[in-house]
C-alpha cells in the first residue's frame, strides 16, 4: 500500500493529472455526441439502438452514477492509500456528476414530457409525474441535491458556509443512495447492473464507517502505567 499510494499520490500532483481526469469525464459525452449525429444528422438509425430516447437517457444516466461513485470512491482511496492529492479532483469529479446528471434531466424534460422551452413546458404534469413514478422521485432527489453540492462547490461557498460546507457535502452520499435507487426502480427485468453499483455504494460506505471507527479509537495504544 506504501510504494502504491506514494505512486498515486506523485500521479495526482503532477500537472496532467487534472487534465486527464478533466478529459475522461467529458469522454461519454464526446462518444454519445457522435452517436447521435450519426442518428439524427446522417439518419443512421441504429447508431443509438433501436429506441434512440432510451439510449440517450440511459447513457447519460449511467455516466452521472458512475462519475458520482468515483467522486464517492475518493476519499476512502485518499486515507487508506494516504494519498492525499487525490482530492485534487474530488469536486471537479462532483460537478461532472452533475452535469450528467443535468443532461439525463434534460432529456426526460424534452423526450418524455415534450419541454422544449419554459413556455412549452407543463409544470403540473411533470409534478404529477414525479410524486406518481418512484424512481423519478428518487432521481429528482438526486439531481436536488448534486445541484445544490454543484452550486456551493465554489471557493466562495466555501468561504461562505465554513463549517456548514462539510456538513451540507455529506448530503453527497444521500445522492449516491438516491441515484442507485432510481437506477434499481427504473429497470423491469435485469437487475445486475444497478446491483453493482449498489454493491459498490455498500463497499464504500463500510469503508468509510471502518476508518471513522478506527480514527475515533486511535492507531496508537497507549501503554498502561501503574
Amino acid at each position: 500500500m506504501g510504494r502504491l499510494g506514494a505512486a498515486i499520490d506523485k500521479l495526482a500532483a503532477s500537472r496532467v493529472f487534472k487534465p486527464l481526469v478533466f478529459l475522461a469525464c467529458l469522454m461519454p459525452a464526446i462518444f454519445l455526441g457522435l452517436r447521435a449525429y450519426h442518428a439524427f444528422a446522417l439518419g443512421e438509425q441504429l447508431a443509438l439502438g433501436a429506441d434512440p430516447v432510451k439510449t440517450l437517457e440511459h447513457e447519460t444516466g449511467i455516466a452521472a452514477l458512475a462519475i458520482l461513485m468515483i467522486t464517492l470512491s475518493v476519499t476512502p482511496l485518499r486515507r487508506l492509500l494516504h494519498a492525499n492529492r487525490l482530492q485534487r479532483v474530488r469536486r471537479m469529479l462532483g460537478v461532472w456528476s452533475f452535469t450528467y446528471a443535468l443532461l439525463h434531466l434534460t432529456m426526460y424534460l424534452v423526450f418524455d414530457q415534450s419541454c422544449y422551452s419554459i413556455g412549452s413546458c407543463e409544470f403540473r404534469a411533470i409534478w404529477q409525474d414525479i410524486l406518481k413514478r418512484p424512481f423519478i422521485f428518487m432521481g429528482m432527489l438526486a439531481f436536488s441535491i448534486l445541484l445544490a453540492l454543484a452550486i456551493t462547490s465554489t471557493n466562495g461557498w466555501v468561504r461562505r458556509l465554513k463549517k456548514n460546507w462539510q456538513r451540507l457535502h455529506r448530503l453527497v452520499y444521500v445522492a449516491g443512495v438516491a441515484a442507485v435507487i432510481h437506477f434499481v426502480w427504473i429497470q423491469k427485468s435485469d437487475f445486475r447492473v444497478p446491483f453493482r453499483y449498489g454493491a459498490w455504494l455498500l463497499v464504500l460506505f463500510a469503508i468509510r464507517i471502518g476508518l471513522t471507527i478506527q480514527k475515533r479509537r486511535g492507531r496508537v495504544v497507549k501503554p498502561v502505567t501503574a
